[in-house]
């Protein structure tokens, strides 16, 4: 008979800011992360909505073999507590994208906690994520770039920015660098904003109500993470979000 593994603690520093009673919930159906392989070679595209549920976790474990890209677009719209975690290790030459956005009110925590192992030389990896957080709510990105000591000319990046709509709402943003080759490079850079109050203006000016200006702003803030999501789903990820901004705006 299996003994399910205790919950996680803040001391575990990728659960830091999590919410613990929304995990209990959830935490004895847990399921292990799903395991993803890129061939050599190939281009795969993924797509995540979370937020069916108000209490979502979604975990995976992904290997990108030589030559591969993986693309993936995830939108985190979960009302009390989503976790969109990812683990990824990527060989020679080969390439993973990260398009990420946590869109939060009332009182919702939501994460996106990545891992990016670069074991081989003249890896990628691109990773830009975009928080809106309105209310209390809580919006937290933590994410490492890990660069073995073999693993030359890798090229990793990370772009975290958060956009604070009212004063109670909280950004965490975690961008980690571990290095150990000499030959690569790496860069990082988080932000933490509000609206631009000459931007809202503006828009005020033009005619729209407050909550409708917020919306427009906050699209343009949003939605180019899904420029280069597949044909198939980019209008799906464009309407959810634009329904997510609607909502946090009013």
């Amino acid at each position: 008979m299996s003994v399910l593994a205790p919950l996680p603690t803040r001391k575990d520093e990728a659960w830091r800011y999590a919410d613990f009673a929304a995990l209990d919930r959830v935490w004895h159906e847990l399921a292990a992360p799903q395991e993803i392989v890129i061939p050599a070679g190939e281009q795969h595209h993924h797509v995540l909505i979370a937020g069916a549920e108000p209490v979502e976790i979604h975990r995976a474990a992904v290997i990108v073999e030589p030559g591969a890209t993986l693309s993936l677009f995830a939108l985190n719209g979960c009302t009390e507590y989503g976790r969109i975690e990812v683990d990824v290790t990527v060989h020679e030459g080969g390439h993973f994208a990260l398009h990420a956005a946590n869109i939060a009110g009332g009182k919702a925590t939501q994460e996106i906690v990545t891992v990016v192992r670069h074991v081989e030389p003249e890896g990628t990896s691109n990773q830009v994520v975009r928080s809106v957080l309105a209310g209390t709510s809580t919006g937290s990105y933590l994410g490492k770039v890990a660069v073995a000591r073999h693993a030359q000319k890798v090229d990793g990046e990370q772009s975290v920015k958060a956009m604070l709509l009212d004063r109670g709402a909280t950004a965490n943003c975690k961008p980690e660098l571990e290095i150990y080759a000499d030959d690569v490079k790496c860069a990082h850079g988080a932000s933490v904003g509000e609206l631009d109050a000459d931007q809202l203006f503006y828009a005020l000016s033009r005619g729209l109500d407050p909550a409708s200006a917020k919306a427009l702003l906050l699209e343009g803030f949003v939605l180019q993470l899904w420029d280069d999501a597949p044909d198939d789903r980019r209008e799906e990820l464009i309407a959810e979000t634009r329904r997510l901004l609607r909502e946090v705006a009013r």
